[in-house]
C-alpha cells in the first residue's frame, strides 16, 4: 500500500513538472515574450516549480508541495499585482496554470495527510 501511495504522489509530481514546462514555454507559445513582466514571471515561476517537481520526484517532502501551492496562488493573483491583467493571453495563462498547480499541490498534501483514503 505504501508503494501505491508513493506512485500516486509521483503522478502529482509529474503533473507539476508538466505544468512547470507549460508555464516556462508559455510566453513563446501564447505570444507574450515582448511583455517583460508576465514573461519573466512565467519563466521564474516555471523554473522554480520545475525544480521543486524534480526534487519531489526523487524524495517527497510535504513542504515542497506547500511551496508549490503558494506559487500556484501567486500565479493566480500575479496579473493583478504585477499589472498585466489587460494582457488577456498572459493573464489567462497565469490564472489557468495557477489553478492547476494549486489543485495538484493540494491533492498531494491531502494524499499525504490522508493515507488511509487509498485503502
Amino acid at each position: 500500500m505504501a508503494m501505491k501511495l508513493m506512485e500516486g504522489r509521483k503522478g502529482q509530481d509529474w503533473i507539476n513538472l508538466v505544468l512547470a514546462i507549460c508555464l516556462f514555454i508559455s510566453p513563446w507559445i501564447i505570444g507574450f515574450t515582448a511583455e517583460t513582466t508576465p514573461a519573466w514571471n512565467a519563466w521564474i515561476a516555471g523554473f522554480v516549480l520545475g525544480g521543486l517537481a524534480l526534487a519531489t520526484l526523487s524524495v517527497f517532502a510535504e513542504w515542497e508541495e506547500w511551496v508549490n501551492l503558494v506559487i500556484g496562488l501567486w500565479l493566480i493573483v500575479s496579473p493583478w499585482l504585477l499589472g498585466f491583467m489587460a494582457s488577456t493571453n498572459a493573464m489567462a495563462t497565469h490564472v489557468v496554470l495557477g489553478v492547476l498547480v494549486v489543485a495538484a499541490s493540494a491533492w498531494a498534501v491531502w494524499d499525504f495527510r490522508h493515507p488511509h483514503a487509498h485503502a
